[in-house]
């Protein structure tokens, strides 16, 4: 069943968001950022076009690895085809082409001799809308190892309770993996979408929106998941949500038409932004 939208839920100031994001990041022990790879990915003078319409100009990020990278901007400026290149899953539309690169861990994602299969191993999508597929619970975990032909069920049983663990979801379905995936709530199968996204243990994982379509406890469970996740995941996340990118994010970089405006960290961008234009987006001004 769906879960009622979070559009009934009240506002929340963002820069109240922001200053309790603060509070629980102090209270945590703080990480060496000499054991942080601080440019696991890199976009480089990166520029998208479908046709001869162009959608990217020229973006240069550094995105460090075990943190959380927010995408944020208005609809329509590139963010979601920003985080589907990285995967390369644009490369399925007929007419593109792009300018600069991409690069993870030095590598290109363009280069000749990297397959795209195995790039996708290692970059984990979670979409919009939880799409799983219509077998059990279980099945879904394990599709992607039965396809490469691992069907040995000691590993199959433990991808299954490691990767719904990861997922926060293992002591909600344990007795019901035989069950369709569908009987589960909506705010569940966005949860088991992830735990199909990491059964693989890529180093990935980007979101399109996860929690668009949730209610505030749904979503709740979803960003306090992130916040696990990004110990082991370099996590990239598309939101319209300003208080969730606050409350999630590490780093933030904002987006206008298709160019990059901004990209700091969090706290940097929501309360003492450098542009006006992030300023006047992240305030409600516009956007």
């Amino acid at each position: 069943m769906n879960e009622a939208s979070p559009d009934s839920a009240p506002a929340v100031d963002v820069a109240q968001a922001v200053r309790q994001r603060r509070v629980e990041v102090a209270q945590r022990k703080p990480e060496a950022d000499a054991d942080v790879n601080l440019q696991h990915i890199q976009v480089c003078n990166y520029s998208f076009f479908y046709g001869t319409t162009q959608v990217l100009f020229d973006v240069n990020m550094d995105i460090p690895e075990r943190r959380v990278t927010a995408l944020i901007g208005p609809s329509g400026c590139g963010k979601t085809t920003l985080l589907r290149n990285i995967n390369r899953m644009n490369d399925l539309i007929d007419g593109i082409r792009h300018q600069g690169d991409i690069l993870i861990g030095g590598q290109s994602v363009y280069d000749r001799y990297l397959e795209v299969i195995s790039l996708r191993k290692r970059i984990g999508m979670v979409f919009q809308k939880s799409n799983p597929f219509p077998k059990t619970i279980y099945e879904n975990i394990v599709y992607s190892l039965r396809v490469a032909g691992r069907n040995k069920k000691a590993e199959l049983d433990e991808t299954v309770e490691r990767s719904l663990r990861g997922a926060a979801l293992w002591d909600e379905v344990k007795d019901r993996l035989k069950e369709s995936a569908f009987s589960l709530s909506g705010g569940q199968m966005q949860r088991l979408c992830i735990a199909r996204a990491i059964a693989n243990r890529p180093e990935i994982l980007l979101m399109d929106e996860p929690c668009s379509a949730l209610d505030p406890v749904a979503t709740g469970k979803i960003e306090d998941l992130i916040d696990e996740l990004k110990k082991e995941y370099t996590i990239i996340i598309v939101t319209h949500n300003m208080q969730q990118a606050a409350r999630v994010s590490d780093r933030t970089a904002f987006f206008y038409l298709g160019k990059l405006i901004e990209y700091d960290d969090t706290q940097t961008i929501f309360m003492n932004p450098a542009e006006e234009q992030t300023e006047a987006y992240v305030s409600g001004r516009f956007g």
